[in-house]
């Protein structure tokens, strides 16, 4: 699993052709959700050529192969969407892969620990950092304003949070 990068989750099936709804956990939905190709489905990474593709307020609605039916969607609902790390994909500077992010140490300008990134959420024009804080989780907006530094090789984000912004967007834990 470590060559395997995760790019959605099915959210839950769509009509009664057996597409499902993704909840895409990707920089590059336009790229990995067309059809064509092929995604690593659920616990047991069943393959899955993407038949059909389209999206409905910016998330993939798919037809896979082998899901025909409303009940074979349903039963898809929750299942991770992955696919084989691409070799040295070359990115525009200043973005990133939400995987490369995934595991960085956050921390103040002071050299005081934030917290870890556990997840990477919104759109690439959007995107913020859900970070592990001692109090709970940190939502920190992924702007160059804000996360100043980003070394991925140290696994390291050096953050500038206005003040308040912790506080802010912080999601206790129940």
């Amino acid at each position: 699993m470590d060559d395997l990068v995760l790019v959605g989750r099915v959210a839950r099936a769509h009509g009664n052709r057996g597409q499902v709804i993704v909840n895409s956990d990707t920089d590059f939905p336009d790229q990995r959700f067309r059809p064509g190709e092929v995604l690593l489905v659920g616990p047991d990474l069943t393959e899955r050529r993407i038949r059909e593709a389209r999206f409905q307020k910016g998330r993939p609605i798919l037809a896979l192969d082998g899901i025909e039916t409303m009940n074979d969607a349903e039963a898809l609902a929750g299942a991770e969407l992955r696919v084989a790390q691409a070799p040295a994909e070359s990115l525009p500077e200043g973005t990133f892969f939400h995987y490369d992010l995934i595991g960085c140490d956050v921390v103040d300008t002071h050299g005081q620990a934030i917290g870890a990134v556990t997840a990477v959420e919104g759109t690439m024009e959007m995107s913020r950092l859900v970070v592990a804080g001692a109090r709970g989780e940190v939502l920190i907006p992924l702007v160059a304003a804000i996360c100043m530094e980003i070394d991925v090789a140290r696994r390291r984000i050096v953050a500038d949070p206005p003040e308040g912004l912790l506080d802010l967007n912080e999601r206790r834990a129940p």
